[in-house]
């Protein structure tokens, strides 16, 4: 949904009416060329005679049902003409401007039931700022991990964006990624986590404040194009940051000496094939035992929020609350 249409959605009310008073107009043209035609025909209370403006004159009224009187069909002809075709034209003339209004109501009161429905369900949702490379990757990940595309929500400035993530699926909102207002209408304050997926590190780290300032509670996962940006988005509110230009570097020279373990890397980060990445809460019986000694494979441990990796003295036995990172195989 597109804050209420896509690009295959149904037609827009102002191209409604458009195409309807295009309708309109052509049965006034014809109504007139028929009335020039027969002009002989008719009597104008002022002079008699019925000019071509008499005529427009009198197809106008005579189509919209006012009918003044003061021009009037006097032959039998022209009467006949008048009950057959011109009377059908004026009733489908009044068809088509009402029927213009009410599917604008209609279409525009559709639209604002849909929102509303959609404002009151929507909880805990996830709010992707961004939908370029980064952003469409993010989603698809996020899709693998289980979440619904109703929970998703794509915010982007470029409509061309926006109407390929409504027709995919998602909810989506053409605005700035960082104006308050835009965060309002895709329900900030009740998102559970935003992913900023921006192309410029400035304008990531303006979203992230606006995140912060509006859900001081939401998780924010942001993405950086250069390393001395990655603090000051943690200090702006961000809960994790990736750097992209350090990251396919480090990868680019691991693959120099080992190409085997970039594959693994990127098997590990890709979700649903070979090795993934798992997470879950520490068992019971797990509970006092060291992390090697579990049955998983386990990276890190997460604990009161904040990730120890493997080997960290800081750790030592697991505790009730823990929480284990560990390969899966996929």
């Amino acid at each position: 949904m597109r804050l209420g249409s896509s690009r295959k959605g149904p037609t827009s009310p102002l191209r409604a009416i458009a195409r309807r008073l295009g309708i309109a107009l052509v049965l006034v043209l014809v109504a007139w060329g028929m009335v020039v035609i027969e002009r002989g025909d008719y009597s104008d209370s002022l002079d008699g005679e019925v000019s071509l403006l008499d005529a427009l004159y009198y197809t106008t009224v005579t189509l919209t049902t006012t009918g003044y009187g003061d021009i009037v069909p006097v032959t039998e002809r022209a009467r006949l003409l008048n009950t057959v075709v011109v009377t059908p034209m004026r009733i489908l003339f009044v068809i088509v401007l009402v029927g213009t209004t009410i599917q604008a109501l209609t279409e525009r009161s559709r639209t604002e039931i849909r929102l509303a429905r959609w404002r009151a369900r929507m909880r805990e949702h996830v709010v992707v700022l961004g939908y370029g490379t980064k952003g469409r990757s993010a989603v698809r990940q996020l899709r693998l991990h289980g979440h619904p595309a109703s929970r998703v929500v794509i915010v982007d400035s470029d409509p061309r964006a926006t109407a390929d993530a409504a027709e995919e699926g998602y909810v989506s909102i053409t605005g700035d990624a960082t104006r308050s207002a835009t965060f309002r209408a895709a329900l900030i304050d009740r998102a559970a986590r935003v992913v900023v997926a921006l192309d410029r590190d400035d304008t990531a780290i303006l979203a992230t404040l606006a995140v912060r300032r509006l859900n001081p509670e939401v998780a924010v996962i942001a993405a950086a194009r250069e390393g001395e940006h990655a603090e000051l988005l943690r200090e702006s509110g961000a809960s994790s940051v990736v750097v992209s230009s350090e990251t396919a570097g480090r990868l680019l020279g691991l693959a120099t000496d080992s190409p085997a373990a970039v594959d693994v890397v990127e098997d590990l980060v890709s979700f649903g094939t070979g090795l993934d990445l798992a997470e879950r809460q520490v068992t019971a019986a797990e509970v006092g035992r060291s992390p090697e000694s579990v049955d998983v494979p386990v990276l890190a441990v997460v604990r009161d929020g904040h990730p120890h990796r493997y080997g960290d003295p800081e750790v030592g036995d697991l505790r009730a609350g823990d929480r284990l990172l560990y390969v899966v195989s996929g």
